[in-house]
């Protein structure tokens, strides 16, 4: 794992990422991303109907926070899903812990939890783990914190962009953990963003928002949504620009430059899906409209017949073009044309001739690109996902015994 920084590289923040005993496994489990002072934050959760007690702790205390938080605790291994009020009782307490180290009130520290549904956290571990983190803060630790947040993956994901806003250096860090369990809506996985540019909470969420839409949302790995996802952005304001303005050009390069980290955060969760060997991109063109766009190509995606093709080195466009006639999308085989690794192989209604020794050899790189033009009009969206091994069997089949 990179010791590079990433998620304190932004002015203003400190982080931690310690073991604690949540994980039999003995690795760290427990992580802590604080500010320096309260911070503009803005965050998206999950709409999965069954939420984790960490979820509906940030959302009951939001209210009261006024669009200011001070720290996110975040522990894998466990996910405090469908535990009750005790589980509540044990998000709140994470909370307040956190809080009394740093010298805060609870309600300005996010909680947020991975791991197996419906166990209780072993909270006199957690207890432990919080005031051990919270005394470790620091700008030496950002190996550890994201090691502290992975379940099942198998590699870290960060990104960091560097921007320039009213002649201040600008820096946006990210980190994210998720392999499994994975069809976001409204976030993702789980996600810390910090920054130290001064972006109003407002504003901070509507860039947020808009930046998870076809990042974030456009990544399939099994069709699961997690009860647990949650993306959140710190921003210090350290930076020393201006408060950013609605609408100004520094709000769009700001968005801009979200937008990209949160790109290439989602494109490291695609590629590290459960048993993948392959990143999939499905861009979809030609739609009535980008509603249409994004249901077709999340219904290729989501296909576990096009996903166990491309692991097998199959061009098989009779599956792809089967998953985007099951979609809701108006689909015509009459103005549809599909194009895998560069080599059309579909049009009009039927099938193109195509070298499939030579195609079948492009299906096994590492980035693997379906396009479809449904010849319906502008629309337009690109789904990321992996392919489906054997691997994601056994690591499902055996995940909690």
């Amino acid at each position: 794992m990179s010791h590079a920084r990433h998620i304190t590289l932004p002015k203003g923040f400190l982080a931690a990422g310690v073991a604690c005993g949540i994980k039999p496994s003995g690795k760290k489990d427990l992580a802590v991303i604080a500010g320096d002072a309260d911070c503009n934050v803005a965050f998206v959760t999950t709409s999965n109907q069954i939420t984790g007690a960490p979820i509906q702790y940030v959302r009951r205390t939001w209210p009261r926070c006024h669009g200011l938080a001070r720290a996110f605790v975040i522990n894998a291994g466990v996910s405090n899903v469908c535990t009750g009020e005790p589980g509540l009782r044990d998000a709140a307490t994470m909370a307040k812990l956190a809080a009394k180290q740093l010298g805060t009130t609870g309600d300005k520290v996010l909680v947020a939890s991975t791991g197996v549904i419906g166990k209780r956290l072993p909270m006199a571990h957690v207890r432990r783990g919080i005031e051990s983190a919270c005394q470790s803060l620091s700008q030496r630790n950002d190996a550890d914190t994201l090691g502290a947040i992975m379940t099942t993956d198998t590699r870290p994901k960060s990104a960091v962009v560097m921007t320039t806003l009213g002649g201040k250096r600008v820096t946006i860090a990210g980190i994210v953990k998720g392999a499994g369990m994975i069809a976001p809506s409204l976030a993702t996985m789980i996600g810390v963003i910090t920054t130290d540019a001064a972006v109003p909470s407002a504003l901070l969420h509507k860039a947020l928002k808009a930046a998870v839409y076809d990042t974030f949302n456009a990544v399939t790995v099994d069709s699961d949504q997690s009860t647990s996802d949650i993306v959140a952005v710190f921003a210090s304001g350290q930076a020393g620009n201006a408060p950013l303005k609605p609408g100004s050009s520094a709000h769009k390069k700001f968005a801009q430059a979200l937008h990209e980290v949160c790109m290439e955060l989602a494109r490291g969760v695609a590629a590290d899906g459960e048993g993948a060997t392959r990143l999939i991109e499905i861009a979809v063109t030609g739609a009535r409209n980008q509603r249409d766009a994004e249901v077709a190509a999340k219904s290729v995606a989501n296909s576990p017949l096009v996903k166990t093709a491309v692991h097998g080195g199959d061009p098989n466009w009779g599956r792809i073009a089967m998953a985007l006639g099951k979609s809701e999308a108006k689909i015509t085989a009459e103005t549809l044309a599909i194009t895998i690794a560069g080599q059309k192989v579909f049009t009009r209604g039927k099938g193109c001739a195509f070298d499939e020794k030579s195609l079948s050899r492009r299906l096994k790189e590492n980035t693997v690109t379906i396009q479809c033009n449904l010849g319906k009009g502008p629309g337009a969206y690109t789904a990321l996902t992996c392919d489906f091994s054997k691997d994601y069997i056994s690591i499902n089949a055996d995940y909690t015994t």
